[in-house]
């Protein structure tokens, strides 16, 4: 078989394009470009974690790149994904950060090591179901997540993200709609590498669409803009750690902020966890092999649970497999997870480059909804896939109660006013309840994953009204 993406057709002179397979090796001319794309796909989101925590850009990119390196080893270098800062653990940043006062702390940037060694003991609860995992058998656990509950979870996941995508493109929709234009021409016109490789390009042009209408010819605003002013000032090399910044910078007497903090972290793992099972079905099902059972769930457990203990004891977010890169290997169909690797090498290369974090940092939000636009659609479209490929009988009602309630325990808490969501500001939706005096905050995602591993164990596998005509 060749391992090139691109086949040449001598009968009607056309370039037709194929899937390479996770244990292809595409040319190394081609794989820098793929692995710059999964770079790009991974920035905005990753970057905007520390902008909104106060963590350090430089620190999140290398222990991004460390993180999915780390990953690959513990997958045994099959599992194409990469792992770029989490979400979820941006309440318990808010939360232990603003808390400084409480417990004797100079302010919020010196209790968020406190707010670091938290997500580090979360990461190692990872590790624990990673272990119960392997002693069971990953059989006998993922019984309880057939395609019924991880299908319409995969698709809750993308819907879930739509509003960010949204949001950003409001920003400035030229520039969005540039990106996208961009993406959706190559993706279905382009030829050769062109093809493979249209949301690199959709970043590239936009940003010089932007450079040109916004910063040239003042035709998109203060939005439409790429602050060079920052750019330029930002130094070329710089170290992307700082000791101030790490765990190692806590007062270990101060076993109140310590414990606060571990409490207030570690139960948001249970809803990491939930979706970390989510996307791992998401990327078994767009590659078409099966990571849950080889190289197995609890290695990829262990992996990002090593990743975000790593990410955190050096001044990093929580890390975690990321949707919008699944969304790449959908759209550029190479799946080689070299090209994942070669993504974090540069990540950690990047990170000594205070200048090429400012770069990205400046990059319009309108560019990254554009990409995002199509990303988070596509996400929830392998979902979709996940269902119809596994012949999920929808006649059934049990299957239809389970999918629907998914759907609307993840949409409806993530969005509803009620359990504290305001869509415009971006704060989401949740579950809290207090034990012990802790309180414990589950995300819609995370309550809608519950619900269906609950139901879809307690319905019984076949509709209940067939059962009772046949006996009859």
């Amino acid at each position: 078989m060749s391992k090139a993406p691109i086949t040449h057709n001598t009968e009607d002179n056309t370039m037709t394009r194929r899937a390479i397979g996770v244990s292809e090796r595409p040319p190394l001319l081609q794989t820098i470009p793929l692995s710059l794309q999964h770079l790009f796909a991974m920035f905005g989101a990753t970057v905007l974690v520390p902008l909104l925590t106060g963590l350090d850009v430089q620190t999140t990119l290398l222990m991004a790149g460390l993180g999915t390196i780390l990953f690959h080893i513990f997958t045994k270098l099959q599992v194409p994904a990469f792992l770029g800062s989490s979400f979820a653990f941006l309440g318990g940043y808010t939360t232990v950060s603003g808390a400084f006062g409480d417990f004797g702390v100079k302010d919020s940037a010196h209790m968020l090591p406190y707010a670091c060694l938290g997500v580090a003991c979360a990461g190692l609860l990872y590790l624990v179901l990673a272990l119960l995992i392997k002693l069971v058998g990953v059989k006998k656990v993922m019984k309880f997540f057939p395609p019924v509950v991880t299908g319409p979870i995969i698709i809750a996941i993308g819907l879930c993200l739509a509003p960010s995508a949204l949001n950003n493109c409001a920003t400035c929709w030229p520039l969005a709609v540039v990106a996208l234009v961009i993406v959706i021409f190559f993706n279905i016109w382009g030829r050769g590498m062109a093809k493979i490789i249209p949301i690199l390009l959709g970043v590239i042009g936009a940003y010089l669409f932007a450079l040109i209408f916004g910063n040239g010819l003042g035709l998109l605003g203060e939005a439409g803009q790429v602050d060079l002013k920052a750019i330029a000032d930002a130094a070329w090399i710089g170290l992307p750690v700082h000791m101030d910044e790490t765990i190692f910078s806590i007062d270990w007497n101060n076993s109140s902020a310590i414990i606060f903090a571990i409490t207030t972290m570690v139960p948001i793992a249970i809803a990491t966890m939930m979706e970390h099972i989510g996307d791992i079905c998401a990327i078994s099902a767009t590659v078409g092999k099966d990571f849950i059972n080889s190289p197995g769930l609890h290695r990829t457990l262990l992996g990002d649970g090593l990743a975000t203990t790593l990410s955190s004891i050096f001044g990093g977010p929580a890390n975690t497999t990321y949707g919008e890169n699944t969304g790449v290997l959908a759209l550029s169909r190479v799946y080689d997870p070299r090209v994942v690797r070669i993504a974090a090498y540069l990540a950690m290369l990047f990170s000594f480059s205070p200048k090429f974090a400012m770069i990205i940092q400046a990059m319009p939000s309108g560019i990254v909804g554009g990409i995002s636009f199509m990303l988070y659609g596509m996400i929830a479209a392998i979902g979709v896939r996940n269902v119809v490929e596994a012949q999920v009988d929808f006649k059934k009602s049990r299957n239809v109660i389970v999918a629907a309630i998914i759907v609307v325990c993840a949409l409806g808490i993530k969005f509803s006013s009620g359990m504290g969501a305001d869509v415009l500001s971006g704060v989401d939706g949740a579950v809290s309840f207090s034990i012990g005096g802790v309180v414990i905050s589950l995300s819609g995602l995370a309550v809608a994953s519950i619900a269906g591993i609950i139901l879809n164990a307690v319905f019984p596998d076949k509709d209940e009204v067939n059962d009772v005509t046949e006996s009859k």
